[in-house]
């Protein structure tokens, strides 16, 4: 049996100036998305939710939460550019381009604009990146710089969490396969 390690992310040794990374995952928005997210933060704008309101709005239908396109670009980078932080330390120059409306679909690319070595932390790093969120038509609807501080590959925080199995390690030998012709 070999156990093999689960993706944790880039460390900081990992990003170079000048990558860039089209983070793999797109994000279709439904309506039941956009509701409960103006719910969720408390946005009465109805341009959000009421689709009567909206229609009669120079969009003319429902407009996504502007904090939910952002969130959802975000969310979508994590994989490349902060599975292994350790802070958020700054973002700069939100920038919306171009509305996102239900049932448009969101990708995120970002490109690695410096990275530095922590001065206070020496188990991590800090990469500085530029992030844009593109609709299913390659419109650009959102953008931003931010800087985040990451671990290092030698970092022990991010290692050893997982839990031990009381029953035992997991093994294939314990689940034969049974032949169903």
């Amino acid at each position: 049996m070999t156990l093999k390690p689960s993706w944790h992310g880039r460390y900081f040794e990992d990003f170079g100036v000048g990558d860039v990374y089209q983070h793999p995952l797109g994000r279709t928005l439904s309506e039941a998305d956009n509701t409960w997210f103006t719910l969720l933060t408390m946005n009465t704008n109805q341009l959000h939710f009421n689709t009567e309101y909206a229609q009669r709005s120079p969009a003319g239908r429902l407009v996504v939460s502007s904090g939910l396109t952002v969130a959802i670009i975000l969310g979508q980078s994590v994989t490349d550019i902060s599975q292994t932080a350790v802070f958020n330390l700054s973002w700069e120059g939100i920038t919306l381009s171009h509305p996102v409306y239900v049932g448009d679909t969101l990708y995120a690319e970002s490109v690695i604009l410096d990275k530095r070595e922590s001065k206070s932390r020496p188990y991590a790093g800090i990469v500085t990146c530029a992030t844009r969120g593109l609709n299913q038509d390659g419109d650009e609807c959102v953008s931003w710089k931010r800087s985040v501080m990451v671990y290092r590959r030698d970092a022990p925080h991010d290692k050893g969490y997982f839990p031990q199995a009381k029953a035992g390690p997991l093994d294939a030998a314990d689940w034969p396969i049974e032949d169903g012709s």
